[in-house]
């Protein structure tokens, strides 16, 4: 399907990214010590941490997946938007200015803090590795589709090349920016990527006398499930698998953003927990925000372009809102919503690898390796280098992934977060009891078994659908399998600390608890 001018769609996109290139450059230049690099020098204040912590979730997955997904699948592709929302709370309820006041760059700083330092700190920093790289899979996977329809590249390896050069970019957003640079690229990303759904929204329900009726009503005729899109059920309603697939979904939504490492790194770039907390709240509304006009671009889609013609587009439901931007605007609506999707996707990998690369750097090399006396400088060589390393991988498992609905990919990152992070993190804020075997085992027993389901999972092989379409090795009937390795991962932990020895440290548990809900003692 040609889609207007590709010398003019990359125009547009070179201009973003050269821009965002300059303000890397200049925030590079206050990155002395590895404060700076990890975390901003906590120099952000929560509104502006608010608009960059949307900006880190709102990824490819929420502009091209969720769009995707109501187009194709009315009112099931919109629950994902409801799930995401709505893990905002666990967040703002339960860990943010807590893990403010026990942390200072990364997960394992809270999960080592009254445990033994070497094995808890190199499996969070495992964790963080396996979360990250499965995260970003989706956002390259929805690079490759995206640059399908911005410059009209119909081949694989014409995809995979301009995948591997999109990874290159995000590479040196994080070697020269650190999270300084990061998180003005994200602020800069949120507010165009708001800009621009807002405006498409507003003209949308302004071509249908601003009726969301109309919309749906008009969407439901373009549809081959007719009004069947407008209700519960077209998606995740078939049969008893198929709903037990949604509850897993759903678990796995609304627990697991709360758990993300980039998400929870983000925390740290504010000076305090009251920061934090309002750090949140922005991100919220912005989500609540978004979200809401998904549901108008989605239904748009299936309305103004039909699921069709998106379904047999390069990159299937991830075009749906590209698709929309030309249909409505031509040329140049595609070029600008394309450089924003692509900027969204630069942003978010960046954020994923400075996440990953910091861990590795701080939790492993540092700590471990250096056993706490680790020249700063040299950590943040060490970051720099991992970042490398970490952007090759999601190139290759981009290109591999290339045409899943990324939305759905980013679900099964969620629900290995929700199973190796979240269960830990409470535990250890809020059972004095906890100790090292219960962290260790509730990180790797949650983190393995959501690795082992999602492998025999139809995700993997045995449909037309999957990774590996040509195999057929699944045993685990669920796409996603948050229903079994969250709850599995809380077990172990539960049960690693009960059959295990009290580790005597009440004292510094003590001091966690008052750390966590007083700030005391934290320095801030």
């Amino acid at each position: 399907m040609q889609t207007g001018n590709p010398a003019l769609n990359l125009s547009v996109f070179a201009v973003f990214v050269l821009i965002t290139l300059y303000i890397v450059y200049r925030a590079s230049s206050r990155n002395v010590t590895a404060s700076d690099y990890y975390a901003a020098g906590s120099s952000f204040n929560g509104v502006q941490n608010g608009v960059a912590l949307s900006g880190d979730f709102l990824s490819a997955a929420s502009f091209l997946g969720i769009s995707g997904g109501i187009a194709a699948h009315g009112y099931d592709g919109f629950l994902y938007s409801v799930g995401w929302v709505v893990a905002w709370l666990v967040g703002l309820l339960l860990i943010a200015e807590r893990l403010r006041n026990t942390g200072r760059f990364t997960v394992g700083d809270v999960l080592a803090y009254r445990m033994k330092q070497r094995p808890v700190r190199a499996a969070a920093a495992n964790a963080t590795l396996v979360i990250s790289f499965f995260y970003m899979i989706a956002q390259m996977a929805g690079a490759g589709g995206l640059i399908a329809l911005l410059l009209n590249v119909e081949s694989k390896v014409g995809q995979a090349l301009l995948i591997a050069v999109v990874g290159a970019v995000m590479v040196f957003y994080v070697l020269v920016g650190g999270m300084k640079g990061t998180t003005w690229v994200q602020i800069i990303k949120a507010v165009l990527l708001l800009l621009c759904v807002t405006l498409m929204s507003v003209f949308l329900l302004g071509k249908f006398g601003f009726s969301l009726s109309a919309i749906m009503e008009n969407a439901a005729e373009h549809n081959k499930l007719g009004e069947a899109v407008l209700n519960p059920g077209a998606q995740y309603g078939k049969s008893f698998v198929s709903k037990l697939d949604f509850v897993s979904l759903a678990l796995s939504l609304v627990l697991g953003i709360a758990s993300l490492p980039h998400v929870l790194m983000r925390f740290y770039t504010v000076p305090n927990a009251s920061e934090a907390r309002r750090s949140v709240v922005w991100a919220t509304w912005t989500m609540v925000t978004f979200y809401l006009c998904t549901l108008v671009i989605g239904f748009g889609a299936m309305a103004l372009v039909g699921s069709d013609v998106i379904a047999k587009a390069p990159g299937g439901e991830n075009s749906a809102a590209p698709l929309l931007a030309f249909h409505v605007g031509g040329a140049v609506l595609l070029g600008v919503v394309s450089a924003v999707a692509f900027a969204t996707i630069l942003a978010v990998v960046a954020g994923l690898t400075l996440a990953a690369s910091a861990s590795f750097a701080h939790d492993v090399y540092a700590s471990v390796l250096k056993r706490g006396n680790a020249d700063p400088r040299k950590e943040v060589r060490v970051a720099r280098i991992t970042a490398i390393v970490v952007g090759f991988l999601s190139i290759i498992g981009g290109i591999a992934a290339n045409g899943q609905n990324v939305a759905f990919l980013v679900s099964l990152a969620l629900a290995l977060a929700a199973s190796a992070n979240l269960s830990t993190i409470l535990y250890s804020i809020f059972w004095r009891r906890f100790n090292t075997v219960g962290t260790l085992w509730s990180i790797y027993g949650g983190l393995v078994s959501c690795l082992v389901l999602i492998i025999f999972s139809p995700v993997v092989s045995g449909t037309p659908k999957s990774l590996i379409p040509t195999a057929d090795f699944d045993w685990f009937p669920l796409g996603n399998p948050g229903l079994i390795s969250i709850p599995f991962s809380f077990l172990c932990g539960f049960l690693g600390t009960i059959f295990s020895k009290p580790e005597g440290n009440n004292r510094k548990a003590a001091e966690m608890e008052v750390r966590a809900f007083t700030a005391i003692g934290s320095g801030l």
